[in-house]
C-alpha cells in the first residue's frame, strides 16, 4: 500500500501531518511511504531526515496523489487535489465537514473514502487518535503564553523589599481539553485561577488543577455522550452572562474556550462586560474561528475595546509547530496502525468498527455520515 503525505497548501500553516518518527513506525508496519519535497521544512525536517526514516520523496505532486492508495493530510484537500485523487482512494485529516459540505460532494463523487479527523470518537481504545483534544491541549497552553506577553502586569506574586505584588486573577470559561490545560499553565505561571463550564461534573478537574470552580446556576445542563458541553438555551445564556459578568470586572485575563460541535460559537463575552473590566486586560477567544465567545472580536487581529486588548488569532497550536505536527502525526499513526492488516500490508477500512464508523465521512461513492448525508441528498 503507497501512503503519500503532500504538502499543506494552506497560508499561513506552520504544522506539517507526519514526522519522520511516524514515517518509521509506518515503515515498519510494511508501507510504502512517500512525502512531497520540502514536508517538513517548517519545523526544521528535511528531505533527508523522512528518507533515512524510511519515505521516498516525491518531486511529482500530482503523480503521486493519482497513486496513492492512503493520503494524510492536516487541512481539507483543495479541489485539484480531489481531481486527482484515485477512485477507492481513502484520505484521512481535518476535514472541516461542517464549513464544507461541497467538498464532501466533490469526495463521494471521486470515490474517494474519507475519515475526518475531527470526527474521531471520545473513547479510551481512540484516545491515542484523537487529534482534536491534542491540538486543543497546544491551544490552551499557547492562549495563557499570548495572554502573559500582553497584559501589562506579571502574574505570579512577589515579595520583594518594594512591596509584595498580587497574583494576577485569570478566568477560563469552559474547561474541556484546552480550558484545563489554560487552567494548568496560568497556574504554573503563578496567577490566581478561577473556571466556569456549564458542566457541574468537571468542578473536581478544576479543582484538582488548584483553581476555584465558579457556581453559576443556570438549570438543567449536561454533556453530550462524546462529553461536549450541551448548548444553553438563550434564557440559560442570559442568566450566565449576568453572573460571568462579575467574575470578568475583576479579572485581568480571560481565556474562552466555548464551542458547540457543528454550531457557532456562543456568546459569551459581552461589550458591557467588556467595559467593566480594568484597561489594561486581556481577553483571548479561542472559539473565534468558529464565530467567536467575544462581542466585537475579529477573526485573525488583536483589537482594542474600551482599554481591553481582544485577541481573536486563529491556529494556536501552529505556533508552536513542532510539537504540534508531533502530536497531530502521532495521532495520525497511532489510526493507521490500528487498523493495518499485517497480512495484506495495508490500511483495513471496516465501516462497521465504531471508531471508523464515527468519522468515516464518504464511501463507495456517497456521503454516508448521517450528520451530512441528508444535505448531500438535498
Amino acid at each position: 500500500m503507497v501512503i503519500f503525505v503532500p504538502k499543506e497548501s494552506e497560508p499561513g500553516e506552520t504544522r506539517v501531518p507526519l514526522v519522520p518518527e511516524t514515517v518509521r513506525k509506518l515503515a515498519e508496519l510494511g508501507a510504502r511511504v512517500e512525502i512531497e519535497s520540502g514536508l517538513g521544512a517548517s519545523i526544521g525536517n528535511d528531505d533527508e531526515s523522512y528518507r533515512a526514516a524510511g519515505a521516498s520523496i516525491s518531486t511529482d505532486r500530482n503523480a503521486s496523489l493519482a497513486a496513492a492508495d492512503l493520503i494524510l493530510r492536516l487541512h481539507p484537500p483543495p479541489d485539484d487535489d480531489i481531481s486527482l485523487m484515485k477512485k477507492d482512494a481513502v484520505l484521512i485529516g481535518f476535514l472541516d465537514p461542517f464549513q464544507h459540505p461541497e467538498k464532501l460532494r466533490l469526495l463521494a463523487r471521486a470515490g474517494v473514502s474519507s475519515l475526518a479527523m475531527e470526527l474521531i470518537p471520545r473513547t479510551t481504545i481512540a484516545q491515542k487518535m484523537d487529534a482534536l483534544s491534542s491540538q486543543a491541549n497546544l491551544a490552551g497552553y499557547v492562549a495563557v503564553i499570548l495572554a502573559a506577553e500582553r497584559l501589562n502586569k506579571i502574574l505570579p506574586m512577589m515579595m520583594t523589599p518594594a512591596g509584595t505584588i498580587s497574583p494576577a486573577r485569570v478566568f477560563v470559561i469552559g474547561a474541556g481539553v484546552a480550558g484545563l490545560q489554560a487552567i494548568a499553565t496560568a497556574k504554573r505561571l503563578g496567577a490566581r485561577v478561577e473556571a466556569y463550564d456549564t458542566r457541574p461534573v468537571v468542578a473536581e478537574q478544576i479543582q484538582s488543577l488548584g483553581a476555584r470552580f465558579v457556581k453559576i446556576d443556570v438549570g438543567p445542563t449536561g454533556q453530550t455522550r462524546d462529553g461536549y458541553a450541551r448548548e444553553l438555551t438563550p434564557e440559560q445564556l442570559e442568566r450566565q452572562r449576568l453572573a460571568l459578568g462579575r467574575v470578568c470586572a475583576s479579572s485581568d485575563i480571560i481565556i474562552t474556550t466555548a464551542r458547540v460541535f457543528g454550531k457557532p460559537a456562543p456568546r459569551i463575552i459581552t461589550a458591557e462586560m467588556i467595559a467593566g473590566m480594568q484597561p489594561g486586560s486581556v481577553i483571548v477567544d479561542l472559539a473565534v474561528e468558529s464565530g467567536g465567545n467575544v462581542e466585537g472580536v475579529q477573526l485573525g487581529r488583536e483589537i482594542e475595546i474600551n482599554g481591553v486588548r481582544v485577541i481573536g488569532l486563529p491556529n494556536l497550536p501552529g505556533r508552536v509547530p513542532v510539537h504540534a505536527s508531533l502530536m497531530y502525526s502521532s495521532n495520525l499513526g497511532n489510526l493507521v496502525a490500528h487498523f493495518w492488516d499485517k497480512d495484506s500490508a495495508a490500511f483495513r477500512l471496516d465501516p462497521g468498527n465504531d471508531i471508523i464508523k464515527a468519522c468515516l465521512v464518504t464511501h463507495r461513492g456517497s456521503v454516508i455520515h448521517p450528520l451530512f448525508s441528508k444535505e448531500d441528498q438535498q
